[in-house]
């Protein structure tokens, strides 16, 4: 399999600059259209240049030297593989697209095997994949509708127990904004003192107006309620590929795989 259009950053240079810009950056896209006087701080926090957002892309690559592999499936803490790398999880209600945006990020290397379901909830187990000697990536069962029985205890234990997580994604449906479920587990990774950052997906099925709505709410939300949480949103779309180099480079960066100088 060839790697689908736009997930490498040789062919979004191609594209005319602003079409560019609004790829790599969504959240430049919205500032345009936002009222006078909205504080704009946290649009641009993570901001990375060329150069990193490139280094970033070559962890997402495998090579000879440098294997991305699914490594295992675990439902306790005491299955889990050993805890060497830096790691990352990815937790989000069942359907928020999970998996499809986990899939986006390792499809400049198609082998990856990451399982998409048209059947929410089907991400039963944390499963985890290794990306060279560089971090770990987890995708966490999915919460709320279909959840696994034991949803809470599966994840309340990692995120405890895991003296190497670096930082939690927590994914948010970009049409609906955020829910009940969400704001529950908002409220368990602030009681666990777990650093996370908020991941709007779906970006590309909502209109420009609805998608700014929910991204001035939960900024407002993140900033008047939250401790833990990263103060910019990272806007995405597994289908478009829209956010997603900026994530990588994230990732790259809070697992300590992005040199200084290229940031």
């Amino acid at each position: 399999r060839s790697p689908p259009p736009l997930s490498a950053l040789s062919q979004v240079l191609r594209l005319e600059r602003n079409r560019r810009t609004g790829l790599v950056f969504p959240l430049r896209n919205l500032e345009r259209y936002l009222a006078p006087g909205v504080d704009t701080a946290p649009f641009r926090l993570f901001q990375p240049g060329l150069a990193a957002l490139q280094h970033a892309e070559e962890l997402f690559r495998a090579g000879r030297h440098h294997a991305i592999d699914y490594v295992s499936s675990a439902v306790r803490m005491d299955h889990a593989p050993p805890s060497a790398l830096p790691e990352v999880c990815f937790i989000g209600r069942s359907n928020v697209g999970k998996s499809s945006l986990i899939r986006a990020l390792f499809s400049l290397s198609p082998e990856v095997e990451v399982r998409v379901s048209k059947t929410p909830g089907h991400t039963k187990k944390m499963n985890f994949f290794k990306v060279g000697k560089c971090f770990t990536l987890v995708d966490m069962p999915g919460y709320g509708y279909r959840a696994p029985q034991d949803f809470v205890e599966m994840v309340e234990a990692y995120l405890q127990e895991r003296s190497n997580l670096k930082r939690t994604f927590l994914l948010v449906d970009g049409v609906v904004g955020l829910q009940k479920t969400d704001h529950i587990a908002v409220e368990m990774l602030e009681e666990f003192g777990i650093p996370y950052v908020m991941v709007l997906t779906k970006i590309d099925r909502a209109s420009r107006g609805l998608l700014l709505k929910n991204v001035l709410g939960i900024q407002e939300f993140v900033k008047e309620k939250t401790q833990g949480c990263f103060p910019q949103l990272f806007l995405v779309s597994s289908l478009e590929f829209s956010g997603v180099h900026l994530l990588r480079c994230f990732v790259a960066h809070v697992t300590g795989n992005l040199p200084v100088e290229a940031s």
